[in-house]
């Protein structure tokens, strides 16, 4: 048996729960680091026209890494699961179909994405003045786009793999080395956000590489193999990586109504505000990410091994983890919200303002965004998808379409801040009032049997 499997087996849930969390709540929080210094460089070096542009630009991103947390996610709980019956020549079949699956799938988004790049921008938000900003952005990303996602996917196979620390170093370079790139090729070079965009995809290509020296290692049981397409597997690898799919891509969704919805009702200064929101809100939100990517090849390998006792303690962990971390931000964002503001070198007035006012509100839904990330992970890792998708389907679009159009008009530029907030409140106290005691007292029995193979 490999030491991934007996330290799994013999290690008390809450060891093993922070020997995962440490490393890829850093490594998470670092990837956001990349999107995030994008922004302060850009509108410190450039223009906060360009600031807003690249903005508009983020969700191509948020289609990229969908695209690889779709395959990634769903793979590695798969693969996890196969790990937990001691069944690891299935666990490279799973890994390796992930992966050429990813290849194709990427680069046939890649060439239509760039054929349509200029609709695209327009359909995130640009207008006359961002356009040109968000295309020479967006055309770099699109370019490099397979890199990304292949970085991304296979940091969830090797964390899976029971190296969350070598996923770790691999964003810590990307991150360090981005940080390094920007200020380089937008203050010594003046490239601008061809620059923003350049610094961020070679940082991912060199993260990538230290990931790669994982296959090296005497432990890894990562191995390409040759695999026979199963429509069985790639099915349920999409069902249950598609709660993570909606999830990332919700982001970009997010991203699209609160551009119109700030355009719509306070305009460009509503939109050069919400920027810098959003900048700092993908921050929190891949920490939440980094939560459910800890308890996710916990929860898969407990399932294979019918560990069920270790589950509802791994859930318990999670759910106290996801509290104090939106604790944290909400005190962060109430302090220093005009600080934050700085960083990003907003010069008017107008903007600064509205945007501190938008931290302190926007900042409270955190409070309640890390427990429906932990229940919407649980259901994913046990293959029981449902549940998984009618979470991320009313958190992420349902509900944010209904506060978006019902609250600012009563409410203004306050309305828009906070439709996130309510519907994350929304959610949480359903799931709590409906699933908790489901899960933690009588559920696992039922998922135990074959359910959750109805994906």
């Amino acid at each position: 048996m490999a030491k991934t499997n007996i330290r799994l087996n013999n290690q008390t849930v809450i060891k093993t729960f922070f020997q995962y969390l440490i490393p890829t709540l850093v490594g998470m929080m670092l990837m956001s680091v990349n999107i995030v210094i994008d922004g302060i460089f850009v509108g410190n070096g450039v223009s906060s026209t360009a600031l807003a542009s690249v903005n508009i630009a983020v969700p191509i991103f948020s289609v990229i890494l969908s695209i690889a947390l779709l395959i990634g996610v769903g793979g590695g709980a798969l693969y996890s699961m196969a790990l937990g019956e001691e069944n690891v020549p299935r666990a490279r079949e799973i890994f390796t179909m992930s992966f050429v699956f990813l290849s194709i799938v990427t680069v046939v988004i890649t060439i239509i994405s760039y054929l349509f790049i200029e609709q695209l921008a327009l359909l995130f938000g640009a207008n006359e003045d961002t356009l040109p900003y968000a295309v020479e952005y967006m055309r770099i990303l699109i370019i490099f786009s397979l890199f990304i996602a292949i970085e991304t996917c296979l940091s969830i196979f090797v964390r899976n793999d029971g190296n969350p620390q070598l996923a770790m170093v691999g964003l810590i370079v990307t991150a360090v080395l981005n940080i390094a790139l920007n200020y380089w090729m937008i203050f010594i070079l003046k490239m601008g956000v061809t620059g923003a965009a350049l610094a961020t995809v070679i940082a991912t290509v060199v993260g990538l590489l230290v990931l790669v020296t994982h296959f090296f290692r005497k432990r890894s049981l990562l191995k390409f193999v040759r695999f026979e397409w199963q429509r069985s597997d790639l099915l349920r690898n999409n069902a249950i990586g598609f709660p993570s799919f909606l999830s990332e891509a919700g982001m970009g969704f997010f991203v699209i109504g609160y551009n119109v919805a700030m355009g719509f009702y306070i305009g460009t200064v509503g939109v050069a505000a919400f920027s810098v929101i959003n900048y700092l809100h993908i921050f929190m939100f891949l920490a939440f990410i980094g939560i459910g990517s800890t308890i996710q090849p916990m929860i898969s390998f407990y399932y294979g091994a019918e560990a069920f006792d270790k589950i509802k303690e791994t859930v318990k962990l999670a759910e106290k983890t996801a509290l104090v971390l939106g604790v944290i931000f909400i005190s962060i964002g109430f302090i220093g919200a005009n600080y934050l503001v700085s960083i990003f070198g907003i010069q008017s007035e107008a903007i600064s303002t509205l945007a501190a006012q938008g931290i302190k509100l926007f900042f409270i839904g955190y409070l309640f965004m890390g427990i429906n990330f932990v229940y919407m992970t649980y259901f994913q890792s046990i293959g029981y998808v449902k549940p998984s998708l009618l979470i991320t389907i009313f958190r992420g679009f349902v509900l944010l379409i209904f506060t978006l159009i019902i609250l600012p008009p009563f409410m203004g530029a306050a309305g828009i801040w906070l439709a996130v907030p309510i519907s994350e409140a929304i959610v949480m106290i359903v799931l709590i009032l409906y699933a908790r005691d489901g899960i933690m007292l009588k559920q696992l029995s039922v998922y135990g049997g074959n359910e959750s193979e109805d994906v």
